[in-house]
């Protein structure tokens, strides 16, 4: 029924598919891991990496699981409308639109094997978090899942209105007796800048010039091109490989600074945060997973992409924290080999020092605009249009103007990382995965009946990993909840 599927774009190869996955999970938040590295411990840090991309893997087989699931019942949709007179059409539409509508009136389960279709799990439609929310979650579980999903483009929002400025004063303010790796941060931004103007200052005057300058787009619409993408993921590409090339030859040389503790308790809080976020894919997932030609060994690929992303996050890290003390480890990496001439050469500084500021500054509006439409879904009024200023004006500022005042209020990225990670991201990768699957399992099991299994079941397909995951992110939210109230008394 290929007609009634929509359109997904241009399709590629697994192996393309590999290599979008791999750029999508290894982003921002990397910058951030190594100084959350030194300041848990290298064993700690190791032990809780490996066991966060087995989890972060675990809920992106459950969202893939949904995803098909997710086909399944829009074709189930289809050929019901297919067969039902035009008087009962309006009134089974209705129905349909909740997980729990009456399947016991519907064609009997057998029919689904006169339809034409072997398999109605195969993925073929992209369908996204927010519209899987919708067909399976009551109207409560869908407004919490918007919720969470706003919370964390805030985060993203205000962790891009911070890296940006805060690379622009590594790269320009330049105090003259200051050693490399230690001029920027929350305990010197009081510092000199240019005369008379502290680094703190330059930093809200490139903060401003950042929200003039991107900020318009948030009112407009914005897509992301395929050039810019490839674009943004070949200098990432180069300057990680750079970092950790220089890192080596550092070490190699025995000039490495770097003497990290095997465990720091008081770290895991942050270190938790940080891996949360850096392994964040999952919002993503349909986009990503729909165009992808071959899907026979779809978990395998997975399964593989974690593997490479857990070494290279590894081997970013290590090198890190054997190379730089943990005192001059910033809390964004590129920021240690901006202006660090006896690394690397002056213009490898220039371009490790501004490759957050290229790469952050074209997802900046992407990510406002994807907030925006968020808020207007929230608020959705069946039938109905928002007036012109509450559209054009109204919803473009709230996107904005939170996220503007956080970074305004502090430099400290590690935190803003740490706390997105550990709040918004804890319930985007684990607990909304968690209950998608497990609703959509139950609506699959009444449609097609327990005989017809879904192909891309997760391997995780027994319900106790589901209340695993569910335990663990509780546990996790106590224990950063618990952790911060401890440390501000």
């Amino acid at each position: 029924m290929a007609g009634d599927i929509t359109e997904t774009g241009e399709l590629y190869s697994p192996f393309i598919g590999l290599v979008y996955m791999f750029n999508l999970i290894v982003g921002t938040g990397a910058l951030t891991m190594p100084k959350a590295f030194a300041g848990a411990g290298w064993l700690v840090s190791l032990i809780l990496i490996i066991f966060l991309a087995f989890m972060s893997y675990m809920t992106t087989t459950f969202v893939v699981e949904a995803m098909a699931a997710a086909n399944a019942q829009l074709r189930w949709k289809r050929w019901e409308k297919e067969e039902d007179s035009d008087s009962s059409e309006s009134s089974e539409s209705e129905s349909l639109t909740h997980p729990d509508y009456n399947r016991a009136e519907v064609r009997p389960i057998l029919s689904v094997q006169r339809r034409g279709l072997s398999d109605p799990f195969e993925i073929v439609e992209r369908v996204e978090m927010g519209q899987m929310a919708s067909m399976f979650f009551n109207k409560v579980g869908v407004n919490l899942f918007y919720i969470c999903i706003i919370i964390y483009l805030y985060g993203d929002l205000a962790i891009y209105a911070t890296a940006v400025p805060l690379s622009l004063v590594q790269v320009t303010c330049f105090t003259g007796n200051v050693s490399c790796g230690t001029r920027t941060g929350e305990k010197n931004i009081t510092d000199p800048c240019w005369g008379s103007i502290r680094r703190i200052d330059a930093y809200r005057i490139y903060l401003t010039v950042f929200v003039v300058l991107l900020g318009p787009f948030t009112f407009f619409n914005v897509q992301k091109t395929k050039y810019l993408q490839i674009l943004t993921s070949l200098m990432r590409w180069i300057a990680f490989i750079i970092m950790i090339v220089l890192a080596l030859i550092r070490i190699s040389e025995g000039k490495g600074d770097g003497h990290p503790p095997m465990a720091e308790v008081s770290g895991i809080r942050n270190l938790f945060g940080v891996c949360v976020y850096s392994f964040m894919c999952q919002h993503s997932l349909p986009s990503l997973i729909t165009p992808v030609s071959k899907k026979k060994h779809l978990t395998g690929l997975v399964l593989l992409d974690y593997f490479l992303v857990l070494s290279f996050y590894s081997l970013l890290c290590f090198t890190a924290i054997f190379c730089f003390s943990s005192g001059a480890l910033m809390d964004m990496y590129t920021l240690n080999f901006s202006g660090c001439d006896s690394l690397a050469p002056l213009f490898l500084g220039y371009f490790l020092g501004l490759f957050p500021v290229f790469t952050i500054s074209t997802n900046f509006p992407i990510i406002a605009v994807t907030l925006r439409n968020n808020w207007k879904t929230l608020f959705h009024r069946d039938g109905g249009t928002y007036p012109w200023l509450v559209d054009r004006i109204v919803f473009p500022l709230i996107t904005l103007v939170p996220p503007i005042i956080v970074a305004f209020c502090t430099t400290n990225l590690e935190v803003l990382v740490s706390v997105t990670g550990a709040y918004a991201g804890n319930g985007i990768q684990y607990i909304i995965p968690a209950f998608l699957v497990f609703c959509s399992r139950k609506d699959s099991a009444l449609v097609y009946g327990p005989e017809l299994s879904n192909k891309h079941c997760s391997p995780f397909r027994q319900s106790g990993w589901v209340w695993f995951v569910l335990c663990w992110a509780l546990t996790c939210l106590i224990y950063v909840t618990a952790n911060i109230i401890l440390t501000d008394v």
